[in-house]
Parts: structure tokens; C-alpha cells; sequence
């Protein structure tokens, strides 16, 4: 289940998570706490769904087909972090992904300032794994990451606020490779992948972490879930085509065609 807005333009958000969860066997079903209007381009507008339309659609999805594994995106204000907290505690869905989205791929924030403490807050002690990039990552501990040593500090850091483990990204950083850190609480686990040279790469986020969902979902251990969500989006990242103007959308559906991820 997808709990988000529609927080990338393209095929991103709400659409890159479904056809994710689509790709890799899973059925999805979301709960939409904002609407946008974007493209690749940007974003032109941003209207937030009622609190107690966003409590239904969870309560909807819950109640009627069940939920195996959960994942949230775009959440954009402090009421509505606590709303969706809520009713993850009432439908104790114990297998959560949390992406905490604060800024869209063409910069516009998401995320407003007073919602950060309530992601903090209310959202990180319930999350299985968080899945932030550098920016999030160095928003979060209020500091600077530059280093090696930086990044696996601030892993400790982000555990210590709650998460049972963290997905440090390494999409934003330099180097020939894009290396991602896992951090369960004990253990340190590096996934690397080849880097791509290319503009096509909307909702790598939103569909890494759906992916870290479905495996969760399935019954994959978190490291099992994470190294299967790397293979797939960084093959998702090599066969993109550019759509748009500005950054186009990753390939979901490059995986329908083969057996499996291990092929």
C-alpha cells in the first residue's frame, strides 16, 4: 500500500510506486494526501486532501483487501504526518517504508519546515526503514555530509531517532559507482551499482522504496528487500527513454519481460 501524494510529476509518485508494485508481483492500492500539478519540468500547484479523507482511504484499503507492507512518500504538513502515524498504529502495519520526500526533482520543496520534527516525531519510530538521499539525509541530522565516515554517522543517528534501520542513498553523491548503506540498528550492508550518465532518472526515489516494499511484502528480509530494490531501479535507470522536457521518468516495466531479478 502506497500512502502519499503525488509527489513526483512524470512517472513518478503515486504512478512510478503502482507500477512498481506492479512490476514486481505485488498488488498496490494508495491513499493520496496531496494532489500536484507537475511534469518533468516542475511543479505549478500542490492542493493537500482533508485529514479525514486521507484517514478513510487508509481505513478503506485496510479494512477491505489488508496490507502486507506499506510505504509513504510525499506527506507535506505536520497534521497530515500525524493523521497517516495514526492509523498506521490503529491498523498496526508493522512492515513500513518510510521516504521522507522533501523537495521534487526540479528543487520545489514538499515538505514544509514544520513538518520535519513531526516526521521525526510521529512517523520515524513506526518505519522498518527510512530511505533518505543525501539532502534529506543532511536535513535530518542538521549538518553537512561529505565523507564516508559522515554518512555512517549519521546512519547511527538517523536508527537512534527511531527507524528500525536506514537506507542511506548514494544517488547524490560523487563516484564512478552509485553505493547505497543499509544500517539495521548493528550492521553495516553496502549495495553498488554501475552509475548512469543520464537526465532520465524521475521517480528513482519513489520507486526504490516502493520496490523495498513489495520485497518486505513478499517476506523478504530488509536486506534481502534493499539488495532486490537496487537491482531493480538502477536496471530501471539504464533503459529510461527521455519524455518531456526536463527529467524523464525511469523504465518500470523493463522486469515484465524476464523471469526474475537473479536472470
Amino acid at each position: 500500500m502506497t500512502i502519499a501524494g503525488s509527489d513526483s510529476g512524470g512517472g513518478a509518485g503515486i504512478q512510478a510506486d503502482l507500477k512498481t508494485f506492479q512490476a514486481l508481483g505485488v498488488y498496490g492500492a494508495s491513499a493520496l494526501t496531496a494532489i500536484t500539478a507537475q511534469n518533468t519540468v516542475g511543479v505549478t500547484a500542490v492542493h493537500e486532501i482533508p485529514t479525514e479523507v486521507i484517514a478513510a482511504q487508509i481505513d478503506a484499503v485496510a479494512d477491505d483487501i489488508g496490507v502486507d507492507a506499506a510505504k509513504t512518500g510525499m506527506l507535506s504538513s505536520a497534521a497530515i504526518i500525524a493523521t497517516v502515524a495514526e492509523r498506521i498504529r490503529h491498523w498496526r502495519l508493522d512492515r513500513l517504508v518510510v521516504d521522507p520526500v522533501m523537495v521534487a526533482k526540479s528543487g520545489d520543496r514538499l515538505l514544509r519546515e514544520d513538518a520535519v520534527d513531526a516526521l521525526i516525531r510521529d512517523l520515524l519510530p513506526l518505519a522498518t526503514v527510512l530511505t533518505p538521499n543525501l539532502p534529506e539525509a543532511e536535513v535530518l541530522v542538521g549538518r553537512a555530509l561529505e565523507t564516508d565516515d559522515d554518512v555512517r554517522q549519521a546512519a547511527r543517528e538517523i536508527v537512534g531517532l527511531g527507524t528500525r534501520s536506514v537506507v542511506m542513498k548514494g544517488g547524490h553523491r560523487l563516484g564512478a559507482r552509485a553505493v547505497d548503506l543499509l544500517f539495521d540498528g548493528q550492521n553495516f550492508t553496502l549495495f553498488e551499482s554501475e552509475r548512469f550518465d543520464t537526465p532520465n532518472t524521475h521517480g528513482t526515489g519513489c520507486t526504490f522504496s516502493a520496490a523495498i516494499a513489495a520485497g518486505l511484502a513478499r517476506g523478504l528480509e530488509i536486506v534481502e528487500a534493499v539488495g532486490e530494490a537496487k537491482r531493480y531501479v538502477s536496471e530501471a535507470i539504464r533503459r529510461s527513454q527521455p519524455l518531456g522536457a526536463g527529467h524523464g521518468p525511469v523504465a518500470h516495466d523493463w522486469l515484465l519481460s524476464r523471469q526474475s531479478l537473479r536472470d
